[in-house]
């Protein structure tokens, strides 16, 4: 449990680190860019590691019916993650579409999981995920993108498809059979 800790630590603080401290950031220069992503790169390996070694700790038991709500959500996150870098009409209505998406992510994994470890790492993902977008939103107003594709919308549906089906893939491949 204690990599999957310290994954979330370097995670968390690595992204939060520009937010926090600016001036610090600011004095780590080019370079600073580079250890942020290696902190960032090493806090995602831990957390991978950590989970897949955590003792499974039951607190509840999810109902089945969570399974078919959890893949709808999670489809759901996977249009939103690529809805900004598509840059169609909805990515204008949405400030954080990553981090929607993360927050969608978590609360998908909550509630299918019951476990310690489950809880520790998709609880502390979408604490993250809050804690970003309440710092981006304090440092000024949202300016909606530019529509640059009158088809992103769609793009970005067929992207987050091929995505889910490639994760849903790997989930099996892992033991993990995530439609009920």
């Amino acid at each position: 449990m204690l990599l999957l800790i310290l994954g979330i630590l370097l995670w968390s603080f690595g992204h939060l680190f520009k937010r926090l401290a600016p001036a610090a950031r600011d004095g780590m220069g080019e370079a600073g860019k580079g250890l942020v992503a290696v902190a960032i790169g090493a806090g995602l390996v831990l957390m991978i590691l950590g989970y897949r070694w955590a003792p499974v700790e039951p607190v509840w038991t999810p109902p089945a019916l969570m399974t078919h709500i959890n893949n709808l959500l999670m489809l759901a996150a996977m249009f939103l993650f690529f809805v900004g870098g598509a840059r169609g009409r909805i990515a204008q209505k949405f400030r954080h579409p990553q981090l929607t998406a993360v927050k969608t992510w978590a609360v998908a994994h909550l509630i299918v999981n019951g476990d310690v470890a489950s809880i520790l790492l998709f609880g502390s993902m979408l604490l993250w995920a809050v804690a970003e977008v309440v710092l981006i939103n304090r440092s000024g107003p949202f300016v909606p993108p530019a529509v640059v594709r009158k088809n992103g919308d769609i793009i970005a549906a067929v992207i987050g498809a091929v995505a889910y089906a490639v994760i849903a893939a790997v989930h099996v491949w892992l033991g993990y059979y995530p439609f009920g």
